[in-house]
């Protein structure tokens, strides 16, 4: 009886894992999504699902990737350019063995990039995925999970600014990371920011659309942003086809943010 317990207890641990965001903070914020424009959406579901760990979730029109702490939403729509000449240059996972997800991916034959020693004195890789879509990896053999969501990355000559910027936005404290000392953390993600020799493009149209923060009570969340004389691209509301309550924004680099509210329900 109590190994029956045990074993449920256990599995109860993995599915809300895989099933849930990370729990917000004090002000009730946490990590969301990444939103990405993709050509073949049968495409991209089988690689997130099958390399990735995720799991496929739809709500009315709109189809999400289920991952512990984030969710990846894609939007079938051929996007205006990758993402590595955009300001949101990526977004990385923690792998338990790197060498095992290459062997993988190399089978589908999708480019492999720089292969290198990183931050935090661990084996990384840079994957991209159809679209241009940018993805780092950093091996981490203590995981529990073979891959676990882990950081975004954005570059542009006015780093420290940005970073300056989202930290009095979401009332966050610079974390360096490794030997990156201009990052912050959010609830279940790092967001690292790096110095880019030349200007980079806005989000919106790329194939790193928008990324996403999710938040407990979002019609206070934007009334405390207008309070601050932040302007919304699009103004909160209440979406019933994909059960989710919205808002978008653009960060001072071009960056397109969506806040949402019901994300961790999916």
């Amino acid at each position: 009886m109590r190994a029956l317990i045990a074993f449920t207890f256990f599995a109860l641990i993995i599915s809300n894992a895989q099933a849930q965001l990370a729990v917000p903070n004090e002000d009730g914020l946490t990590y969301g999504h990444v939103h990405l424009n993709v050509s073949d959406i049968e495409r991209h579901k089988q690689l997130w699902v099958e390399h990735f760990g995720g799991t496929v979730v739809q709500k009315g029109p709109l189809t999400a990737i289920r991952m512990p702490n984030m969710a990846v939403i894609l939007t079938e729509r051929a996007p205006t350019g990758g993402s590595r000449e955009t300001v949101m240059d990526h977004f990385g996972f923690k792998v338990r063995d790197i060498a095992k997800f290459i062997a993988k991916w190399e089978k589908e034959d999708l480019p492999i990039g720089e292969i290198f020693i990183g931050a935090e004195g661990q084996m990384n890789a840079y994957v991209t995925l159809p679209d241009g879509v940018y993805v780092e990896l950093q091996e981490d053999q203590a995981l529990a999970l073979e891959v676990l969501p882990y950081h975004i990355h954005f570059y542009t000559p006015e780093h420290e600014e940005l970073l300056q910027w989202y930290t009095e936005l979401l009332n966050i404290e610079v974390r360096p990371r490794g030997s990156i000392a201009t990052t912050t953390n959010v609830p279940g993600l790092n967001m690292s920011f790096a110095r880019s020799r030349s200007e980079r493009l806005p989000t919106k149209g790329r194939a790193i659309d928008h990324i996403g923060f999710e938040v407990d009570d979002l019609e206070r969340f934007c009334k405390q942003l207008e309070e601050k004389g932040i302007a919304f691209d699009v103004g909160y509301r209440n979406v019933d086809s994909i059960a989710l309550k919205i808002a978008f924004i653009t960060d001072p680099s071009g960056v397109y943010i969506e806040f949402t509210e019901g994300l961790d329900a999916y």
